[in-house]
């Protein structure tokens, strides 16, 4: 009976080796698949708000929708409706910066029309050869 222990003792070393393996390789298949992204996004989230300036036009994460009257350190004051009602919320309460999607939206859409105009003055300079 001794003897059939040792002889399983070296092969489950083994085993304990390569199963540490497999549970090392699965956290960093977690991590790059599920942490980091999540975390590029909350830097992401940060800029944009960090960015907010007088004049945009913010959602926050409870659907108000309104214009930047002040910004402060970690709040702000926007403006809703037409009324001109000023409320003050924390920053980390802003949602989405419509201002900068606007621009950001339009910036690609006239970059797109560049590249297709590039492409069609390429095509028609081929055809003049």
């Amino acid at each position: 009976m001794y003897h059939f222990l040792e002889a399983a003792a070296p092969s489950a070393a083994g085993g304990m080796g390569s199963m540490l393996f497999v549970l090392i390789a699965m956290f960093g298949i977690m991590y790059f698949l599920m942490i980091r992204p999540e975390n590029k996004k909350k830097k992401e989230a940060e800029a944009m708000r960090d960015a907010v300036k007088v004049g945009d036009e913010i959602i926050t994460i409870g659907g108000i929708v309104g214009t930047v009257c002040h910004v402060k350190d970690d709040k702000i004051v926007i403006e809703t409706s037409a009324d001109r009602v000023r409320v003050e919320f924390a920053k980390w309460a802003i949602s989405s910066n419509e201002t900068a999607t606007r621009a950001a939206k339009a910036k690609a859409e006239k970059d797109a029309a560049d590249r297709k105009r590039a492409i069609e003055e390429r095509k028609a300079a081929k055809k003049k050869k």
